[in-house]
């Protein structure tokens, strides 16, 4: 086990390195050139201290696992924040009528493979990277059959290049998903990931964390995140 986490761990920092030599020779994007279904989630004194805690090199990796499926669940709930809701009227037990909403439709998540699996373990379509080219290729997609009726919450923590998201967005498409309907939440964005993303599929939204110094956070939460998928797979 130790063998397989020292090598992951090795992999990702060379192929960050290499992917940092490379962007630095192009123009980042600046966040503020990005579309406003760029979301974000409101900086709060809990966000600050969740972050903090993620971001402690002397978070004890139980702490660390405990604190991410909080930042994940407050991904979601902002997520579900943007799906349409209609007028619906309930009965208390009291007797009382209570104006509120209801969802539009159905929801379906769908993850990115293998670090989409720490934010949902249901319904997923999976991508990878092709170590030979560093292009994504389809893995497997396993969709239910009315997946284009539904909004579609798509995972993945971290979203470096866009090349994997881009991918699995261009699959939900091929299976009749509206573009106005993917909803992709992540902890990690780089603006040049993003911007790609949205030249390609201007109409999906995005919501991930307001701190965008990425390059570091990409590297570590990447490793933290494969020692976790690592122990689920054994």
């Amino acid at each position: 086990m130790s063998a397989i986490i020292d090598s992951t761990a090795n992999g990702i920092v060379r192929s960050h390195s290499h992917n940092a030599r490379t962007t630095n020779s192009r123009e980042i994007p600046n966040c503020s050139e990005l579309p406003s279904n760029s979301l974000t989630l409101t900086q709060t004194t809990q966000l600050d201290g969740l972050m903090t805690i993620l971001r402690d090199r002397k978070t004890p990796r139980s702490e660390f696992i405990f604190t991410a499926d909080r930042v994940i669940r407050l991904l979601v709930e902002e997520g579900l924040n943007h799906l349409p809701v209609e007028s619906h009227s309930v009965e208390a037990p009291t007797g009382a009528q209570y104006k509120g909403v209801r969802f539009l439709g159905k929801i379906c998540g769908v993850s990115i493979m293998r670090a989409g699996e720490s934010m949902e373990a249901g319904l997923r379509d999976c991508c990878r990277s092709d170590e030979e080219t560093a292009l994504p290729k389809l893995f497997y997609a396993k969709l239910p059959d009315d997946i284009q009726e539904r909004y579609v919450l798509l995972l993945d923590p971290m979203l470096a290049t866009g090349g994997s998201a881009i991918k699995a967005i261009e699959v939900l498409i091929e299976h009749g998903v509206p573009e106005d309907r993917i909803l992709f939440l992540n902890l990690v964005a780089a603006p040049e990931g993003l911007a790609n993303v949205f030249s390609k599929h201007s109409s999906v939204k995005v919501v991930s964390f307001p701190d965008l110094e990425v390059l570091y956070k990409l590297v570590i939460y990447q490793f933290r995140i494969a020692v976790l998928v690592i122990d689920l797979g054994s």
